[in-house]
């Protein structure tokens, strides 16, 4: 329990900050869920515009510190080197 009103404060912010991150990550997991539907299905255009989306979604939740950007960056080229491999395929 917080001693002081700053640490009370603390806390309370602490809260929020916990309930954002985590609807931050959830989206981030859904999307890239959805990515990888497509890619594993083979679906050229359905993976390019859910590739959009993620890559989007993860840069947003890195500049804000949600996901560290290292992990943000890697994540974004190894799926677009799935999304590479698959295009040639389907053309």
């Amino acid at each position: 329990m917080a001693r002081t009103r700053s640490a009370a404060k603390q806390a309370r912010s602490s809260v929020r900050r916990q309930a954002n991150n985590k609807s931050q990550k959830s989206k981030l997991h859904t999307l890239e869920k959805k990515l990888l539907a497509a890619l594993d299905a083979k679906q050229v255009a359905e993976a390019t515009q859910a590739y959009s989306a993620f890559s989007s979604a993860l840069d947003k939740a890195a500049k804000v510190q949600v996901v560290h950007r290292n992990l943000a960056s890697r994540k974004k080229s190894r799926l677009a080197i799935r999304l590479k491999a698959i295009a040639p395929a389907s053309a």
